[in-house]
C-alpha cells in the first residue's frame, strides 16, 4: 500500500463487505460501529453487541481504538467506557493486522479466554476467580439483559432499557413523543 489512508481504507471495505454490519460514523472511515456477535459454544453465544472503532490517523502503524457500546460483564472490559484490555490491541499491535482480525480473531479470543489477572473490571476478575459458577451466571445474565439485537438499535441501549421498565409501571396509558412526565434530562 502506498499510504496509510488506503489502507485504512481497504481495510474499513473490507470489513463492510464482511458478514459484520457496519455503521458509519460522521461520515468517515475513521469511527464507526460494527455489530459483533459473541462467539460460538462459550458464555456470550448469542449476545450482540455494538463495538465502536476508532482508527487514528496512522493506521496500520497504530492500533485502532476498541469498545463496547452496550454492556458487557467480562474482567478485561471496563464495565462503564466499555474500553478493552487486549495485548495484541494495545501493545503487541501491527501492521500485518487488520480490521477482520480484530473481529473474527482478536475479540473472540478474549472472550472465549478472559483474563482475570489484567483486569479493567475488578468485580469480574474477582468474581470469576472465587466463584466461577456465579461469575458464568452474571455473564449470562448481563448478556441476556444488555446484548439483545433490540439493545445495539437505538443509539442509547441502557437509556432505553430504563426506559421500557419505567413505561411497564405506568398507569396503562400507551406511551407517546408527548408524554414527558418522569424523564428528566440526566
Amino acid at each position: 500500500m502506498s499510504s496509510p489512508s488506503k489502507r485504512r481504507d481497504m481495510d474499513v471495505m473490507k470489513l463492510m463487505m464482511s458478514d459484520y454490519a457496519v455503521e458509519p460514523i460522521n461520515d468517515g472511515l475513521n469511527e464507526f460501529n460494527v455489530e459483533f456477535h459473541g462467539p460460538k459454544e462459550s458464555l456470550y453465544e448469542g449476545g450482540v453487541w455494538k463495538v465502536r472503532v476508532e482508527l487514528p490517523d496512522a493506521y496500520p502503524y497504530k492500533s485502532p481504538s476498541i469498545g463496547f457500546l452496550n454492556k458487557i460483564y467480562h474482567p478485561n472490559v471496563d464495565e462503564m467506557s466499555g474500553s478493552v484490555c487486549l495485548d495484541v490491541i494495545n501493545q503487541s499491535w501491527s501492521p500485518m493486522f487488520d480490521l477482520i482480525n480484530v473481529f473474527e480473531v482478536f475479540l473472540p479470543q478474549l472472550l472465549l479466554y478472559p483474563n482475570p489477572s489484567d483486569p479493567l473490571n475488578g468485580d469480574a476478575a474477582s468474581l470469576m476467580m472465587k466463584d466461577r459458577k456465579q461469575y458464568d451466571e452474571k455473564v449470562k445474565e448481563y448478556c441476556e439483559r444488555y446484548a439483545k439485537k433490540e439493545n445495539i438499535t437505538s443509539k442509547q441501549a441502557e437509556e432505553s432499557d430504563e426506559e421500557a421498565s419505567d413505561d411497564d409501571i405506568s398507569d396503562g396509558r400507551s406511551a407517546s413523543s408527548d408524554d414527558v412526565a418522569g424523564h428528566a434530562d440526566p
